[in-house]
């Protein structure tokens, strides 16, 4: 089934909102994206939110959460592939004492603790069939019974779903209730996997080594231009978690002022030309290729996050408006085209 249609932000407008400052990226497929949140925001109905397992769904969850008029009130997550079965019901709606063998005290369930905010359900599609029927109805009445409970309660809580998988084809197999998927899919948000993103590597790399060596209280090191050709020749698989994690390995193992190659972990390169090519060039040569490449990238993401002002994206990396200016030259980088008016 395809996305469905939303009301848009300008392709040329990036929220600025601080609660998208953790969603780094420049790409089309993401700024698309992250544009939508917004708007996806200010609309209280149900969100389904699509792409591969670490490509940031409960991060843009969040924002969706924060930028809405429930931002006061719980966000509350949970994995529903991480849930027993034979609790699943329990854990979302409660229970009270004595309502199975091994419930000695009554329980408030998920959506009880989310009233008047947002409950965030990952992996949807990991949910039985009998727990899809009640979650149906809550969606539906705003009403659920807590497990052995004499009467119903309401709670007024949104919901945004997430999965790893095209839910259409769970439909079609009998594995996810149609109703439910319609009641979920009301507004959709599909994030590209990180393969389909490669200028978006190098300033997400840069981010997590910034991110990582703050909260380990040491120095930030520079990604070395082997570690930047090893990052662009890699595909990622497990999109920007994996790319998270890997940087934080290099913070943790580098000797020194730069994070090396062989710090990340990382397994062979598997996109084409990608290792090759670095050792086709001098050191020199592949150096001055790669931090090109970063300056360029890292200038207009600052840009775009900041709508085309030169003097807010000069302080967010610490430099002058003058200095600031001089590297927008020297890449040929016109503010202009990040600003909301065109």
């Amino acid at each position: 089934m395809p996305e469905n249609a939303l009301p848009t932000a300008s392709d040329n407008t990036q929220a600025t909102h601080p609660r998208l400052a953790a969603l780094v990226g420049t790409s089309p497929g993401f700024v698309r994206v992250l544009n939508r949140v917004p708007v996806v925001a200010a609309c209280d109905v149900g969100v389904l939110i699509l792409g591969e397992t670490g490509t940031g769904k409960e991060l843009v969850a969040q924002a969706v959460h924060y930028l809405s008029a429930r931002a006061g009130q719980p966000f509350v997550a949970v994995n529903c592939g991480a849930l027993p079965l034979e609790l699943v019901e329990s854990e979302l709606f409660g229970h009270v004492r004595g309502a199975f063998t091994s419930a000695h005290d009554a329980q408030r369930g998920l959506v009880a603790q989310a009233r008047g905010g947002t409950l965030f359900l990952d992996e949807v599609d990991s949910l039985p069939l009998v727990a899809q029927v009640k979650l149906l109805r809550f969606l539906q009445d705003k009403e659920y019974r807590p497990l052995g409970a004499a009467r119903s309660e309401q709670a007024d809580v949104r919901i945004i779903a997430a999965s790893n998988l095209d839910l259409w084809p769970q439909v079609q197999a009998g594995r996810f209730r149609a109703d439910l998927y319609y009641r979920l899919n009301v507004l959709a948000l599909t994030l590209p996997a990180l393969r389909e993103r490669p200028e978006d590597l190098l300033p997400l790399a840069w981010h997590f080594c910034q991110r990582h060596a703050r909260l380990l209280q040491r120095p930030v090191p520079e990604l070395s231009a082997g570690a930047c050709a090893a990052i662009e020749a890699y595909d990622w698989p497990g999109n920007v978690r994996e790319l998270g994690h890997a940087v934080e390995r290099g913070v943790l193992l580098a000797q020194g002022d730069q994070v090396q190659p062989e710090d990340l972990g990382l397994p062979g390169a598997t996109r084409s030309g990608g290792a090759q090519a670095i050792v086709d060039e001098n050191f020199h040569d592949a150096k001055a290729r790669v931090v090109q490449q970063f300056e360029s990238r890292y200038i207009e993401q600052l840009l775009q996050r900041h709508g085309g002002n030169v003097t807010r994206a000069a302080e967010a990396c610490a430099k002058n408006r003058r200095a600031f200016f001089a590297l927008m030259k020297k890449h040929g980088i016109d503010s202009r085209r990040f600003r909301e008016d065109g």
